[in-house]
């Protein structure tokens, strides 16, 4: 009788250690399928609105952690900030993401900030951000009117809007800081040099109006 209960509490002590074999073994397996599956990144994203010539540093972003879906390349890495930090090339929103292609190393950006004295009030449509292509109107030798207008830059990008009175006057209707390309600073001083009236229009709208 001995004999027999003890072969019986072998047989459950076995059959206990098998199935915690089991459930352990699943366990395992179910984390490294997830593991496997969970292909996140850590990215940084905007920690506020980031504006066309803002200097960024880690104190201006957050890191988090996203699966994007093959997307990776298109995304700033948390281990991919220099040191002295980047400069913003184009508009990136509160909390989004930040691609590659807003920022740049100061060494390589092309573009520069210009204000601009406008001769004509801009629309509610140009704020921070926006793209606008600056139109000039060349001064008539004469001093009396002006020539027609020509595009001077295309897709501009406004930095701000300045909030100035003293810049509001007969002669001009306030004022823009820019972002141009290089390329074309020049340009942009000479019709400034030279009296011509300036205007920025709209290049296009976002879908958010």
């Amino acid at each position: 009788m001995a004999s027999t209960a003890a072969r019986r509490r072998v047989a459950v002590d076995l059959r206990l250690v098998l199935g915690l074999v089991l459930v352990v073994a699943s366990v395992a397996g179910v984390v490294a399928l997830v593991g496997a599956l969970d292909r996140r990144t850590t990215v940084y994203a905007a920690a506020a609105a980031l504006s066309p010539g803002d200097r960024v540093d880690r104190a201006d972003l957050v890191e988090r952690s996203v699966a994007l879906d093959g997307a990776d390349a298109l995304y700033l890495r948390a281990d991919e900030l220099p040191d002295d930090g980047l400069v913003v090339v184009r508009p990136v929103r509160d909390g989004e993401l930040l691609p590659r292609t807003a920022v740049g190393d100061a060494s390589g950006v092309r573009s520069t900030a210009l204000v601009l004295e406008l001769g004509a009030p801009a629309s509610s449509a140009v704020r921070p951000g926006a793209t606008v292509d600056v139109w000039a109107s060349p001064a008539a030798a004469d001093g009396r009117g002006f020539g027609a207008p020509v595009v001077l830059v295309a897709d501009a990008v406004v930095v701000r809007v300045v909030e100035d009175d003293r810049l509001v006057s007969a002669a001009h209707a306030g004022a823009v800081e820019v972002l141009v390309p290089r390329s074309r600073v020049a340009r942009v001083l000479q019709a400034q040099a030279n009296g011509d009236a300036l205007a920025v229009v709209p290049a296009g709208l976002s879908l958010e109006g």
